[in-house]
């Protein structure tokens, strides 16, 4: 039997606030535990939050980018439920009127563009964070305690971990284009909880919805989800019930772990914050807000195509995060050859963070300095193979090309004389190729340019070598006499 899963994705980003939700504490990641809290963070008897109107507008700009419809009434709510990280018992969120609503989002999928509707986006505040000790003790940080939480809710039109992934890539470009949050995974600025069902394919109802929780990284992601539609579909065929419950990912055993029953929104006993007023949205404050929108990631994909005759496949690579865009751009301007920019930047370099786990932002080699790097090789100073040498140099060092160029002598040879003294010394020392190319084995060319390369460390043309080592060929070099 061939089954479906439906999937929804619910993520919570911290917004890049100066200061909390509710308070003056700053915002900002790590500092010395519960330095950065107040009475208003630990919710004590008597306390008054005031909303942060950046947040608010942030979340907003994020709707207007997903296409949602601003509310003209919204209102923060208390979200009732005991924790060891959220001090006041409560977490102020917000439950019948979200700021945004009915928005989506397209991503692409092996070539096929789908639409994922978001069914709201809305804020609430961030808890603080447990650390759990060998010992069997856990200590408390309340730093992160009302840090601004936008929460971006999808309906349940996703159907793969692949299809999961690029949603979650798409909207975490659009985060970072709007500057309303870092998507950074790693600290905890963009994390992630997925519903999950399983059914037979044409069935009339969807599966038992499993959900899985605090997903920190795509591939946590994408591995919960292969790993938790495998075990449902095991259920279904082996006629074991799937229980409706909140499980958590184990990183190390790559399995999901059941955490407790899966609480409804009446267990969370839902009313209006008494201390926070309601928020009005009027059209002038809506329209100043999405003038404030930037070029997001669709529409500059799609102006590289036509400004610089990328192929789509370049300018999707590109467009993922903003950083990426903003370093390639930075390149053509200083080096107006688009398609040679994206091939060094898509490729070598890429490689090169990867390999060390570095973002681009981290790029020990500067848009100034590839430029530099490209321009020499488009002079013919230096080979495209040299150049490939350089930047590894210039990545390692941090130091420009010419520098590097100059001390180590790499420019190309561009006294014939000297690189025809190479050619006939290559030519005398390899008769049995010079006879098989004489014979019509055109390929064994290859050999001996291969060859001149070696001997002269790279720094001779290809093409050049190439038209030289024909002519001496014709004139008799080699030890023989040409035919004809």
């Amino acid at each position: 039997m061939e089954y479906l899963a439906t999937i929804g994705i619910e993520v919570h980003a911290q917004l890049l606030t100066q200061s909390k939700m509710f308070c003056a504490c700053p915002n900002a990641f790590g500092g010395e535990p519960n330095t950065r809290c107040c009475p208003i963070c630990m919710g004590l008897p008597g306390v008054l939050p005031v909303a942060n109107r950046q947040a608010i507008e942030y979340t907003m700009m994020t709707g207007l980018a997903l296409g949602c419809s601003i509310s003209e009434e919204s209102r923060f709510a208390r979200k009732n439920y005991l924790y060891p990280d959220l001090p006041k018992g409560y977490q102020i969120s917000q439950y019948e009127s979200p700021i945004c609503a009915n928005g989506h989002l397209d991503i692409a999928v092996n070539g096929v563009t789908k639409r994922v509707r978001v069914a709201r986006v809305h804020l609430e505040e961030d808890t603080g964070k447990l650390f759990h000790t060998a010992a069997g003790t856990s200590l408390l940080d309340f730093n992160r305690c009302g840090v601004p939480l936008m929460e971006i809710v999808t309906m349940p039109d996703l159907n793969s971990a692949e299809e999961a992934r690029a949603y979650l890539t798409a909207l975490r470009a659009i985060l970072q284009y709007l500057g309303v949050s870092s998507g950074n995974m790693e600290e905890g600025a963009m994390r992630c909880e997925v519903n999950v069902s399983v059914a037979p394919v044409g069935a009339a109802q969807l599966g038992v919805k499993v959900e899985v929780k605090n997903l920190n990284s795509f591939r946590s992601v994408v591995q919960s989800l292969e790993y938790e539609i495998a075990r449902q579909v095991r259920c279904l065929e082996q006629g074991e019930p799937i229980v409706q419950e909140t499980r958590r990912w184990d990183e190390e055993r790559l399995v999901t772990v059941p955490m407790r029953s899966k609480e409804s929104a009446h267990d969370y006993r839902y009313f209006p914050d008494p201390d926070l007023v309601p928020l009005r949205f009027d059209r002038q404050w809506i329209e100043a807000v999405r003038s404030r929108l930037p070029e997001l990631p669709l529409a500059r994909r799609e102006r590289l195509m036509e400004e610089h005759g990328l192929p789509e496949y370049d300018a999707r690579v590109l467009t993922e995060t903003k950083a990426l865009a903003d370093y390639y751009e930075a390149c053509v301007r200083l080096h107006p050859e688009p398609k040679t920019v994206s091939n060094w930047v898509m490729g070598d370099l890429s490689g090169m963070l990867n390999e060390r786990g570095l973002t681009i932002e981290q790029s020990p080699v500067s848009p100034e300095q590839l430029a530099e790097l490209l321009s020499l090789v488009k002079q013919g100073a230096i080979s495209g193979k040299i150049a490939k040498t350089v930047l590894r140099q210039m990545f390692a060092s941090g130091r420009g090309a010419r520098d590097i160029v100059a001390e180590q002598g790499l420019t190309q040879i561009s006294d014939e004389s000297e690189l025809g003294a190479v050619i006939e010394r290559v030519l005398r020392e390899n008769p049995e190729v010079v006879e098989k190319i004489r014979a019509g084995q055109s390929k064994a060319m290859a050999f001996l340019v291969g060859q001149v390369m070696k001997a002269t460390k790279g720094r001779a043309a290809p093409g050049r070598v190439n038209e030289m080592l024909q002519e001496a060929l014709a004139r008799g070099a080699g030890g023989q006499e040409p035919s004809g």
